[in-house]
């Protein structure tokens, strides 16, 4: 195969969650620019923070999850659906599935984290997760089937009390009318650990309010097909259990071995690989030791509007500057038509912050014009 020497105007970014579409949006509005190519198998992009609403019919698949191609068609970005499965620093070259390669002058890893099970037995085979399409549909299914069989002992396992597990657990609680038992089982000391003292305080009343279990300083030792063992001894008989405790890096192949933080890519705080002055990452598959940045998607897509600078800077031969992230707060969605919300010196809750974190959300989806079409008739305006 006759290969081309790298372009140095080509930037290709791999992976198109928050971190990654933000950027090649993003670079796709600069003048002038150079070719853009997007790679990422999936054929929809996935507004995580909705998928609650997707899961109670509160929105629809093409608000929360819209195609990619609708998201690109007019930018002029390349992009490939498939999977890399070489990316070589030293050639500057990337390789897919089909065996396609492509030369670049720049690359951006944007590849997100998927699950991690942290090796106990029977999570991969018996647990349901909440991360994709696939497991809002799973999880649909098994709330009409409690919701039809109305099993006096029925129960569902959330593992995980951080956001999405207390997220999931208000809105399957409303979602099941009393047909199913939750419980929601978390290592630590309390719930949303790491989040505002007031949304931890509403989520806890929120989850009184619709008497879900939870069981704090508890860990999971094993998964079975029908109970969770946990740390106390103590076995719990289950109908579905869903798996929320915890991520890891999701990265490609690369070569050489980059260096890694915590299995995270290492950056600087200007979005750069140690070591590789035309290679950034961006978005939870990245680590940098001089700052600390949550693993949000308010983070990557603030990275992704950076890195495009940051790529633009060194086209030019200026030094791209350091990320410096701003906190607009967060963001709780607590059963149907109920929120909690804490940023810019605002403190909310209740159905006027439902309301508000819907249309916030909405607003910011990346290719914008679906998402105001979608929240127009919530909030007018971005």
């Amino acid at each position: 195969m006759h290969e081309d020497p790298p372009s140095t105007d080509a930037t290709v970014i791999v992976g198109g969650g928050f971190g990654g579409l933000t950027a090649a949006l993003s670079l796709a509005k600069s003048v002038p620019r150079g070719p853009i190519t997007l790679i990422e198998p999936r054929d929809r992009f996935l507004f995580q923070p909705l998928l609650y609403e997707l899961l109670s019919g509160e929105l629809q698949s093409w608000e929360v999850a819209p195609r990619y191609n609708r998201l690109l068609s007019h930018h002029g970005i390349n992009w490939i659906q498939e999977r890399v499965t070489t990316l070589d620093f030293s050639e500057r070259r990337i390789k897919t599935a089909s065996g396609q390669q492509l030369n670049w002058g720049a690359v951006v890893v944007a590849t997100g984290a998927r699950t991690n099970d942290f090796g106990i037995p029977g999570v991969a085979d018996h647990a349901l997760g909440f991360q994709t399409l696939e497991d809002v549909n799973s999880l649909r299914n098994k709330l009409r089937e409690l919701r039809l069989q109305r099993r006096p002992d029925a129960a569902l396992v959330i593992v995980g009390a951080g956001p999405t597990g207390v997220e999931l657990a208000c809105k399957m609680a409303d979602l099941l009318e009393g047909t199913a038992r939750l419980h929601l089982i978390e290592m630590g000391e309390t719930v949303l650990a790491n989040n505002a003292a007031f949304n931890r305080e509403r989520a806890a009343a929120a989850l009184e309010k619709r008497d879900v279990t939870v069981h704090l300083k508890t860990a999971v030792t094993a998964v079975h097909p029908d109970r969770v063992e946990l740390t106390n001894g103590r076995q719990l008989s289950h109908q579905g259990l869903i798996w929320t405790a915890g991520s890891r890096p999701n990265l490609p192949p690369m070569s050489p071995d980059p260096m890694l933080v915590g299995g995270r890519l290492a950056i600087g705080s200007d979005l750069r690989l140690i070591g590789h002055d035309q290679a950034f990452a961006i978005g939870d598959g990245s680590c940098c030791a001089e700052e600390s940045w949550p693993a949000t998607a308010q983070v990557a897509m603030q990275q992704g509007e950076a890195v495009a600078k940051a790529l633009l800077a060194t086209r030019g031969g200026d030094p791209p500057q350091p990320f410096h992230f701003q906190d607009r707060g967060e963001m709780l969605s607590l059963g149907l038509g109920d929120a909690t919300l804490t940023g810019m010196g605002v403190t909310l809750a209740g159905p006027i912050a439902f309301q508000i974190r819907r249309a916030a959300y909405l607003t910011r989806l990346p290719g914008l014009s679906l998402g105001i079409r979608s929240a127009s008739a919530w909030l007018l305006g971005h």
